[in-house]
């Protein structure tokens, strides 16, 4: 059995961070890289944690990224806001407008954040969660690259296109959903490959269109959509709203831009934040008070809400420390030695 080892929130920060900056990154932006990063695998949200890493080194060496992009704000005082990542990251991008975007939420009552040309990775539960913090509800969305194909369809056109969605609460989590729209996130497939595990049936589709549940052949060929027909809409929906709407990349294209699956993927993202004090004002009602109601009831009854294991997954973590295998530190040690020789050549 592979040896677990814990090490504490700050201190796999630091260490994240330096390897960012080791590898060229502008420092606040390997600061919001990085702690997107580590809170994945304080999540255990292995898919999104330290694994990514590699992933974003290798579009630094590629020089598909720019490591010193600094975003840049355009602000007409409406209700959409944008922020031009000009090629970076896309956390240092939603970082440096969110005070911006949860202002104008304040002010209007709903408010929405165009990011464009960014790189993008990560989970979008943190976006819906640092808005909830402000007590506001968010939605946020993005596509990705055309791993998925629609339904009835074969050949991928859809991106696995995760869509969030986060509401505030008064002494507890945020109820926090963040979901592909394919059945499975990219990475989960990808990390069937690497344990050498079949994916399950459902998943996806070979080259040629058959059912598999081979991880190769599945990356080869086509993830298929949650709920058939029904998550093919709410994918088309965030190709649209996302990509289409803001006139940045959508899947088909991002995958036309990078020349293959090989890098991250560079697109825009949409970040739609409501006050719900502002839309319930005349109502005489309280609108927290109101959604508390129906999430205690639904947990009132055994349910599990979504991102609660996370949630208490991310208690544990801070109490007794994030668990990392041998191997995943000695990939962080040669990170941090070789910095992106590590995944050159």
């Amino acid at each position: 059995m592979a040896e677990q080892n814990t090490v504490t929130f700050d201190a796999l920060l630091a260490r994240v961070e330096a390897i960012f900056v080791r590898a060229g990154v502008r420092p606040e932006s390997a600061r919001d890289v990085a702690r997107v990063i580590v809170a994945g695998e304080r999540d255990n949200c292995k898919s999104h944690g330290i694994y990514r890493i590699e992933g974003c080194l290798r579009v630094l060496a590629a020089g598909k990224v720019a490591p010193l992009a600094v975003p840049e704000i355009h602000d007409a005082g409406t209700s959409v806001i944008e922020v031009d990542a000009k090629g970076g990251f896309s956390n240092p991008a939603f970082y440096a407008a969110k005070d911006l975007l949860v202002a104008r939420a304040r002010e209007t009552g709903l408010a929405a954040l165009v990011i464009r040309d960014c790189l993008h990775f990560s989970a979008l539960w943190h976006d819906v969660e640092a808005l909830a913090e402000e007590g506001l509800a968010s939605l946020s969305m993005c596509p990705s690259y055309s791993f998925v194909a629609p339904a009835g369809g074969k050949e991928p056109l859809l991106g696995t296109n995760p869509i969030a969605f986060g509401w505030p609460r008064r002494g507890e989590a945020p109820y926090v959903f963040d979901f592909a729209t394919s059945v499975a996130a990219r990475g989960e497939i990808e990390l069937h490959r690497r344990a050498g595990t079949p994916i399950p049936e459902g998943w996806a589709v070979d080259r040629d269109g058959n059912p598999t549940t081979d991880p190769e052949a599945a990356l080869e060929g086509a993830m298929l959509t949650f709920g058939s027909h029904k998550g093919s809409a709410i994918s088309t929906m965030v190709e649209l709203l996302s990509g289409a709407m803001l006139g940045e990349f959508m899947s088909k294209e991002a995958l036309d831009f990078m020349g293959g699956t090989d890098l991250l993927p560079r697109h825009g993202a949409l970040v739609l934040a409501l006050d719900p004090q502002v839309f319930a004002a005349r109502s005489g009602r309280d609108p927290i008070a109101e959604g508390e109601r129906l999430l205690t009831a639904i947990s009132g009854q055994g349910a599990r809400l979504p991102s609660q294991r996370r949630f208490q997954a991310r208690a544990k973590a801070l109490r007794d420390g994030i668990t990392l295998s041998d191997a995943e530190l000695a990939q962080l040690a040669r990170f941090e030695t070789q910095g992106l020789a590590a995944v050159s050549g």
